[in-house]
């Protein structure tokens, strides 16, 4: 089921189209001022998200990055710290918007192999009360974790980083934009995996397939502080029910049929494993996300390698020095799966 133009795109879940249901639905959608908090689809999205992360209340924001920003500026004030991976999507891919938009510093710790951070290096990291130090207010964990693999970290590790937070009288933030990924891949709940969790991000818009959105949830006085910052950063979208109603096909039809997306990368990375020069750099795919290292023995370079396939009509992305990052989703099927291990055996061999 490539796109209707004949392209295999594995470059993310990001590139999904909404469905043709999504799509009559933002049709018909009622809507209101959501700034005002009139718009019924948005207030139906929003008690949905809270519901299904068990959270009092949801806000629903145009990106992942701004609802990581939000929660940030919510737990933090200017010049205080927050905890977070090298590795995590805040530091990485959000423009360092904590610092030039919240004032907000970062302390980054590594990423262990399996995408936590270590408890140890947490407590080492926070600050004890000094006229010299910033202010430890908060840690960032993401789940799953993208960069070491699309890996999902465990119900009994998010409890344990819980009581690691609150013991050191810190706040946590959960950016969960494959969340639901994580917990099909563990056989849990979502909420569940944030239960210790102050606030949450996730995603409409990656494997959901919904068009525009993220929703941001937390208590009732956090998400009251959110709607504030949101609309200071210019995120109050108006009649956003048109977004939300894709956004509640999303929640209602999508999460379920991400299991389909897992099994998908398992066979491809199953396809792949068996051609010459190629590894698994992150380890088998646990969501769906695979990670390929492309060996020395390979003579291409990754620029000629990637324009050799886009010229087979698949897409990749490179996520590494000599690593691409292959994403399955809602418009990648069984027959994309076989198109794209052959046009990367022609490309590898040739």
């Amino acid at each position: 089921m490539a796109f209707s133009n004949g392209i295999i795109d594995l470059r993310s879940d990001t590139v999904t189209h909404p469905t043709g249901t999504m799509r009559k639905a933002m049709a018909a959608a009622i809507v209101g001022d959501d700034v005002y908090q009139e718009d019924p689809t948005v207030n139906e999205l929003e008690h949905r998200a809270a519901g299904l992360i068990g959270k009092e209340a949801a806000l629903f924001v145009p990106s992942g990055t701004m609802g990581n920003l939000i929660a940030v500026m919510v737990h933090c004030g200017r010049g205080d710290e927050a905890i977070m991976g090298r590795q995590g999507h805040t530091f990485l891919h959000e423009v360092g918007g904590i610092s030039a938009l919240g004032g907000v510093f970062p302390s980054l710790i590594e990423n262990q192999s399996d995408g936590t951070l270590a408890l140890e290096d947490i407590r080492n990291a926070h600050r004890e009360e000094d006229v010299h130090h910033p202010v430890s207010k908060l840690v960032i964990v993401e789940n799953t974790q993208n960069q070491c693999g699309g890996l999902p970290l465990s119900l009994e590790y998010m409890r344990n980083i819980g009581v690691c937070v609150r013991d050191l009288s810190m706040k946590l933030h959960v950016d969960g934009a494959r969340i639901f990924n994580a917990a099909l891949a563990l056989k849990c709940d979502a909420s569940e995996l944030v239960e210790e969790a102050d606030s949450v991000m996730f995603c409409l818009s990656k494997g959901l397939c919904a068009p525009v959105g993220s929703l941001l949830c937390g208590s009732r006085e956090f998400i009251f502080q959110a709607r504030r910052i949101r609309k200071q950063l210019g995120g109050g979208m108006r009649q956003a029910g048109i977004l939300a109603a894709a956004g509640l096909i999303a929640l209602n039809e999508m999460i379920t049929r991400l299991e389909e997306d897992h099994n998908l990368a398992r066979e491809l990375a199953d396809r792949l494993k068996t051609l010459p020069g190629v590894s698994f750099s992150k380890g088998f795919p646990q969501t769906n996300m695979v990670f390929i290292a492309i060996e020395s023995s390979i003579s291409k370079t990754m620029d000629e390698i990637q324009r050799e396939l886009r010229e087979e009509n698949v897409l990749v992305g490179m996520s590494g020095p000599r690593e691409f990052r292959l994403v399955t989703h809602f418009w990648v099927n069984e027959d994309d799966i076989d198109l794209t291990t052959n046009a990367f055996e022609r490309v590898l061999t040739r």
